[in-house]
């Protein structure tokens, strides 16, 4: 029996009493595991030939009584689950961006039995002290979302697709006019809070922060692309209520 097939059982062993009263039929932590070990794959980013990024960040969202069954249980539960999410992506050599959060969320419109998930990649979560990630309260709570932007030849440019195109080609998403550039040269790729810079075999290269792009690299707040001559900045602004992100 593998290791996560242990913490699985021991996990639907310890809190079935708390899931499983009454005649009906009630949800399972194990559907709960299923479901996040699904989200995770279903959701994986793969950035480079040796690196795929995973969520970290889930929320349960579950029916009225199912809720309260969780929420009684609360953060034991949640721990555990952050434990599965933990063991499957060391399993399946995925990277996560930072300690992982489950947190409950109460969904009157969802059925008894059922579950929906929600996940992103979230570089913001705190860690507990120890080192191990904690998650908190059965609550919804949201990070303070941030707008990924490009500022090249006096305009800005929101990033605001998970994958946009850099290059000379008139079809490019965003064109550079630039003898040094390439058709297709750079994609810059976005999940959640985190962007990577990734060199589409440019012929003459991208630099970032000075650096020649081996792959792709993780962007900051400030990371200079150079591309030929063309000299772009990335940032992270505060995302405007109401508009998409």
């Amino acid at each position: 029996m593998g290791l996560l097939d242990r913490v699985e059982r021991g996990l639907e062993k310890a809190v079935r009493s708390v899931f499983s009263g009454g005649a009906k039929a009630q949800l399972q932590p194990v559907e709960i595991a299923s479901r996040l070990r699904r989200e995770i794959d279903n959701k994986v980013l793969t950035v480079s030939t040796s690196r795929s990024i995973a969520p970290n960040s889930f929320d349960v969202l579950l029916g009225e009584a199912d809720y309260a069954r969780a929420e009684e249980w609360g953060t034991a539960l949640a721990e555990e689950l952050c434990d599965v999410v933990i063991q499957h992506a060391k399993s399946q050599g995925y990277t996560l961006p930072g300690p992982v959060r489950v947190a409950f969320v109460r969904e009157s419109e969802i059925k008894p039995g059922e579950v929906q998930i929600q996940s992103r990649a979230d570089r913001s979560q705190g860690t507990a002290s120890g080192g191990a990630p904690r998650p908190p309260a059965p609550a919804r709570s949201a990070p303070p979302r941030v707008q990924p932007v490009l500022d090249y030849n006096e305009q800005r440019y929101s990033l605001n697709a998970p994958s946009i195109i850099l290059g000379r080609a008139s079809d490019a998403d965003i064109p550079v006019d630039d003898t040094g550039v390439s058709r297709r040269h750079l994609e810059i790729r976005t999940q959640g809070n985190a962007s990577w810079a990734v060199d589409l075999g440019s012929t003459n290269g991208t630099y970032i922060n000075g650096q020649k792009l081996d792959g792709s690299i993780e962007l900051t707040d400030g990371s200079v692309i150079t591309m030929g001559r063309a000299r772009l900045t990335f940032r992270l602004i505060p995302a405007t209520p109401g508009r998409d992100a």
